[in-house]
């Protein structure tokens, strides 16, 4: 049951970015505010992690996770600064936030391994979502050429990630 919860949450966050796409690429400031937004979820989904969990692979994971995301976020802060753009909220920022509201609302409502195995399950489809994205959309659609170096140097790292994450998914039973 949980696993078409979580199935959903992402085919859902999926789609808004393929719906996005359809109808016209995003702007740069649309994509700063969409790439931001998909950090600080995944930062969140962290420190919830680092509160909930008592598995030493998991806390370690969660610990990068809120490292590297709010590392990445500090650079796209500091990037839109420079070029004095501000970010654009739009229809896939707010897909997202939405959902991962819903996600954290029901994490929060397990504990021990159930919950282990459930956030590092979210974390796998997260970032195949958000890579998926990025590779797809966000990256093709930079017209800026630090952005879309920032987001391709982003989706290095989220690759890294996901990797992690299906690892210790098959270790998590």
């Amino acid at each position: 049951m949980l696993k078409r919860i979580l199935g959903a949450t992402f085919l859902a966050a999926s789609l808004g970015t393929a719906a996005f796409a359809a109808d016209a690429k995003p702007t740069d400031p649309q994509i700063a505010h969409i790439a931001y937004t998909a950090g600080q979820i995944d930062v969140t989904a962290a420190e919830q992690a680092l509160k909930k969990s008592k598995n030493a692979e998991v806390i370690e994971f969660a610990k990068t996770m809120e490292r590297d995301h709010k590392a990445v976020n500090d650079q796209a802060l500091a990037l839109v600064k420079k070029l004095k753009v501000t970010p654009e909220d739009n229809k896939i920022s707010q897909s997202l936030s939405t959902q991962a509201s819903k996600e954290l609302k029901t994490l929060d409502a397990l504990d021990g391994t159930a919950y282990d195995k459930a956030y590092i399950d979210n974390e796998v489809a997260y970032h195949k979502s958000v890579n998926d994205a990025l590779a797809k959309v966000l990256i093709p659609s930079a017209q800026n050429k630090e952005l879309r170096s920032l987001l391709e140097t982003g989706l290095t790292v989220f690759k890294e990630h996901q990797m992690h994450a299906e690892h210790l998914a098959s270790m998590i039973k």
